[in-house]
């Protein structure tokens, strides 16, 4: 009995995560923002701004709510992010860590 409420509590856990996940396509949709400082492809042309491109999805989340909520300072991303939902923040995150980012060497991985 207690094997099965304790199987039972982690398929709910492993679930909750599975529904809360974010949206490449509708990641894609909403990154028409992003293009002009973070590039097509996540990748910046200007060394001020981050490659957002293969960046862990967690992190990209977690940056995204720290401007809306105040945590981290910067006047673009803090104004940007205001208009997020915390979807719109995990579609964003599951797009850009998506797709092919650099390695150490600044070449595509």
């Amino acid at each position: 009995m207690k094997q099965l409420i304790i199987g039972l509590l982690f398929s709910i856990i492993l679930s909750s995560f599975a529904m809360a996940a974010g949206s490449v396509e509708a990641g894609k949709e909403k990154a028409l923002a992003c293009v002009a400082c973070h590039g097509e492809t996540g990748i910046s042309a200007v060394p001020t701004f981050p490659n957002l491109a293969g960046q862990y999805e967690d992190y990209l989340y977690h940056a995204l709510n720290s401007y809306k909520t105040g945590a981290r300072n910067n006047a673009i991303m803090v104004g940007i992010s205001a208009g997020l939902s915390k979807q719109d923040m995990k579609d964003l995150a599951a797009y850009f860590a998506s797709l092919q980012g650099l390695n150490s060497y600044g070449l595509p991985e």
